[in-house]
């Protein structure tokens, strides 16, 4: 079984369900789930994670995240994209390019987003779009999402494209909705790429057709990630041969368990990568001050069934 990630590009036209499915058939294993949901319209990265690296999904898919997007002005949909149907026109006379400068700057920073109607969100064990396509709406809580950057890269109206670096939940197409709504003309969203979701770039992903030509050279694996490049930012740790198994179990482990470059200074609550002493990779533990010991935060090591 392939345990790592794969920096997928996912092109448009496929649902992030499709590139599981088809990655399922070039790999020959069922263990395969996706980091965050893209538009079948939408393309760009979608890590996918395989094998053991599933226990990844909900970690990469609370990274921040990183798109270009067109924002096209004076069009409303029920869907907040361009392939909705159109609720309303208007005219965007009037506005020009500071009028967009000032409402886009508005938006960096934390703010209230209410998610569309046209979304994966459950309510009441129903997902939202289910709801939507049976013409019902209902009224959704707004959640707190943070626009770390917005840049316009190119406006020429009524079409702005623009580049966004936000948090995790954030619907761009719900802020081009918010922004249009700002503007008192409406927007919806024409095109969107995702260029990067946490650690992983655009110019690194790879295309199913490019990553179905590797597997049938038989150089499937070189592409994929390993499992603990994912926590570079933690320091590594080796476990004593002795307390190899107890580690591999999830034990808690003492300081006479583990050993560490000499120049190393684990500090309390601290997160470590912890290896075998032949560098196999084990699991994350934290150290715990307090008792002087290691306990299992998440656990890598143990096989799996496909």
């Amino acid at each position: 079984m392939i345990n790592g990630i794969l920096n997928v590009y996912k092109e448009k036209g496929w649902t992030s369900h499709d590139v599981v499915a088809k990655l399922r058939r070039i790999a020959g294993q069922k263990k395969i789930g996706h980091t965050g949901t893209l538009d079948p319209d939408a393309s760009g990265v979608l890590p996918v994670c395989l094998g053991k690296a599933t226990k990844l999904c909900d970690m990469l898919t609370d990274k921040d995240k990183c798109y270009e997007a067109v924002v096209l002005l004076g069009i409303e949909t029920d869907t907040q994209d361009i392939s909705g149907n159109v609720i309303e026109k208007r005219s965007t006379a009037g506005i020009g390019e500071k009028e967009v400068q000032e409402v886009t700057a508005g938006f960096k920073g934390s703010y209230e987003q209410v998610p569309p109607m046209y979304s994966a969100l459950k309510m009441n064990g129903r997902r939202l779009y289910e709801l939507a396509r049976e013409g019902k709406t209902v009224e959704r809580k707004a959640r707190r999402v943070n626009i770390y950057d917005l840049k316009i890269l190119e406006t020429v109206l009524p079409r702005l494209r623009i580049r966004v670096h936000c948090s995790k939940g954030t619907y761009i197409r719900t802020l081009c909705h918010d922004i249009g709504k700002k503007l008192g003309c409406g927007a919806c969203m024409e095109e969107l790429v995702r260029k990067k979701a946490g650690q992983f770039l655009i110019e690194n992903s790879l295309t199913l057709t490019e990553i179905e030509k590797l597997a049938e050279e038989g150089g499937l694996e070189k592409a994929v990630i390993p499992i603990d490049e994912m926590f570079l930012n933690c320091p590594a740790v080796r476990v004593k041969k002795e307390w190899k198994k107890a580690a591999c179990s999830g034990g808690v482990l003492g300081q006479e368990a583990v050993s560490a470059e000499a120049d190393t200074f684990i500090r309390n609550q601290e997160q470590v990568r912890v290896y075998s002493e032949a560098q196999e990779f084990i699991g994350i533990y934290r150290y715990q001050e307090e008792k002087s010991v290691y306990t299992v935060v998440k656990m890598f090591y143990l096989e799996e069934r496909d």
